[in-house]
């Protein structure tokens, strides 16, 4: 006698609530276009091609003079530091008493294909960096970059210690050789000379590529799936919609900055040793001398802790700190986790070393 298939009723349950939540998901969920983020008030400062300086806006009584700098990654929007008003990396600073300011490095057009880490760290930063410094009266800025702009937070460093009192790396990419991650087995393996010749800068189709095959089920059917199972909860519906549409809003990468990173960083490895060479001038680590203070995800899936980790035994400062978090790369940064955590630590942390 053939056996019967048997399904257990919950399963027919739940696929049939999720389907009646897919139904109804027009009339309980905005689009991502119509979701105001509430972003901080700031004002642009500073403005050079496509990029802009902001100076966020705060009630709150400042308690020391030295600046904050933020470099945002090159990939996606700086919207993630500022995504919603309870989770807000960039509130939480200003709440603390800092001075806050962030690079968004805008949108490259095609004019833009031969820009490289010169332009970005001796053009772009280095002006920014003098900006404030003028603006507010100091010696020094506190400098923190978070995932490719902690690379670039590296580098600026390097040739520019004269200029920095503590630097903060939030998930750098530093030492492509150890990391581990599917964008960093793409970048090893890619004929990046031929990519950039015939392609020029790096089109927002290519990250959400490179981006979909990171975790394809869980970034795929998985979370959309748990989406429509939450579809009532008016909470965990705003956050999803929010990171969508950051997630939705890439900007080109500058074709020659993005051979100039596969090589100097994934494929010749030469930032962590003391070899990569921009405008001329060696990037040595031992010239940061000043207080470094690292940050990791364990559950890091585009940049391994591995890889952002050896900054920390590289540079020559004795007053350094590592801390490795039991989170994810957006996790780290935008998260209640983040809030009650992460936050509260570097915030103390650069009290203690930043002019009163």
């Amino acid at each position: 006698m053939e056996s019967e298939l048997k399904i257990d009723p919950r399963i027919i349950e739940e696929f049939l609530q999720i389907n009646k939540n897919i139904l109804d998901a027009p009339k309980l969920v905005a689009a991502p276009d119509e979701i105001s983020l509430e972003m901080t008030p700031y004002d642009v400062v500073y403005s050079e091609g496509k990029m802009r300086l902001l100076h966020f806006n705060s009630d709150k009584q400042k308690q020391v003079r030295t600046p904050l700098l933020i470099a945002y990654a090159l990939i996606n929007r700086y919207h993630i530091l500022d995504i919603h008003p309870q989770k807000s990396w960039v509130r939480n600073m200003l709440d603390q008493g800092l001075d806050v300011y962030m690079i968004d490095w805008g949108t490259p057009t095609k004019m833009d294909r031969y820009l490289g880490f010169d332009d970005y760290v001796n053009s772009y930063m280095d002006n920014c960096v003098d900006f404030i410094l003028n603006e507010s009266s100091v010696e020094k800025v506190s400098l923190q970059g978070y995932c490719t702009g902690g690379t670039l937070a590296t580098v600026y460093t390097a040739l520019h210690p004269n200029k920095i009192k503590n630097l903060v790396l939030t998930a750098p990419v530093i030492d492509g050789s150890k990391d581990s991650t599917v964008v960093a087995n793409l970048a090893k393996h890619m004929d990046v000379d031929k990519m950039v010749d015939v392609i020029g800068n790096m089109p927002p189709e290519f990250m959400y590529y490179v981006f979909s095959i990171l975790k394809p089920f869980e970034q795929g059917l998985e979370k959309y799936v748990q989406f429509f199972k939450n579809i009532h909860n008016k909470e965990y519906v705003e956050n999803f919609i929010r990171v969508e549409k950051w997630l939705s809003d890439t900007p080109p990468i500058p074709g020659e900055l993005f051979r100039e990173w596969v090589k100097n960083v994934y494929q010749e490895n030469l930032l962590i040793r003391n070899q990569m060479n921009v405008a001329g001038k060696v990037v040595d680590l031992k010239n940061i001398s000043m207080p470094v203070f690292t940050q990791v995800a364990v559950g890091d899936h585009l940049v391994s802790p591995e890889c952002s980790m050896p900054i920390h035994y590289a540079v020559s400062t004795e007053d350094k700190t590592l801390r490795i978090y039991a989170t994810g790369h957006v996790g780290m940064i935008a998260s209640s986790f983040s809030q009650k955590r992460v936050l509260p630590e570097l915030g103390q942390w650069l009290k203690e070393r930043s002019e009163k």
